[in-house]
């Protein structure tokens, strides 16, 4: 598993030139590479969401492509349009911005319902369907998504559909006063993005994706990933627990996680560490939950406290 880390370290040293201070989110980006995933991005105005997604695009030899969402986008804005041809007769299709490797879907919450459904089959078949045809989309396929906390105004919430087809959410949160000075002085007369140039190439990101999928996952692991999952279901703070999708994202995370620290085996600390990244966006809390203003990451993190860890040897035999 050097390969993978050292994979992984070439991408956080390109993205960290742009963003200062926050390798665990780094971390979790590189994850939601390795396991082809999707990712959510939610925080504040001004924290650096749209550019970490960017930093990421620059940092990889990948068609890129981005979608500013608002209220007035239709889901043909997104997949693309089927128009008439008057000198050939026939109609010829225009692919929209999805059809990208890395796409950048800013501000996502802006848009409403309809127009953000129309990422659903793509996001999760990694296909488009327009007019009764199907069309693949290119190999690596990622979705960046920002979005603003839902207590902003001209903001709506994502369908729990769709937020299930993200593989982690994460936040950035404010930097120290420390890393903000960094940032005043790195981009005092450039902005670090301009200089930014790929590290890596789509070959080596589907290489290193399917090395991640070799790394050993033992039975007793697996038995610990459903417990954690379920026990999200049978919380009482919990109305909506994580699906079965929940499990295995959690399972293929944490084997991203186990070859970035170089092994080729699960640990329970991956599943750990990952729980509330992967599986806080899959649950909806009660009416109670929310009385008490109570968190999804908070409920995951007294799940995990609540469930024994397996012990023993978890290397394959």
């Amino acid at each position: 598993m050097t390969n993978v880390k050292a994979f992984g370290e070439t991408i956080i040293a390109n993205l960290e030139k742009v963003i200062i201070g926050k390798r665990q989110a780094l971390d979790l980006i590189v994850i939601g590479l390795l396991c082809q995933g999707h990712i959510l991005i939610e925080d504040v105005p001004g924290v650096g969401k749209t550019m970490l997604a960017r930093s990421l695009a620059r940092s990889l030899d990948c068609a890129f492509s981005r979608i500013q969402f608002t209220p007035d986008m239709l889901p043909s804005d997104v997949t693309g349009v089927s128009i008439y041809n008057q000198q050939k007769n026939t109609f010829e299709f225009r692919p929209g911005p999805i059809f990208g490797q890395i796409v950048l879907a800013d501000e996502i919450n802006r848009a409403t319902p309809k127009t953000q459904a129309a990422l659903l089959e793509a996001m999760e078949e990694r296909q488009v369907t327009v007019d009764g045809e199907t069309r693949p989309l290119p190999k690596p396929f990622m979705t960046l998504a920002t979005q603003n906390p839902i207590e902003y105004e001209g903001t709506f919430s994502l369908p729990e559909a769709q937020l299930d087809r993200f593989l982690l959410r994460m936040r950035l949160g404010y930097p120290s006063a420390y890393d903000e000075a960094q940032m005043l002085n790195a981009q005092q007369r450039q902005h670090p993005l301009e200089t930014l140039r790929p590290v890596v190439s789509a070959e080596e990101v589907l290489a290193a994706a399917e090395a991640v999928k070799q790394i050993h996952v033992s039975a007793e692991i697996q038995k610990y990933i459903v417990k954690l999952t379920a026990r999200t279901r049978q919380t009482e703070e919990v109305y909506l627990g994580a699906s079965p999708r929940g499990s295995l994202a959690l399972a293929r995370a944490a084997q991203a996680r186990a070859a970035l620290l170089g092994r080729a085996y699960v640990l329970p600390e991956d599943a750990q560490a990952l729980a509330a990244a992967v599986l806080a966006h899959r649950i909806i809390l009660s009416p109670a939950a929310r009385l008490k203003d109570l968190s999804p990451e908070r409920i995951i993190h007294e799940v995990v406290q609540a469930t024994p860890a397996p012990g023993g040897d978890f290397s394959a035999a």
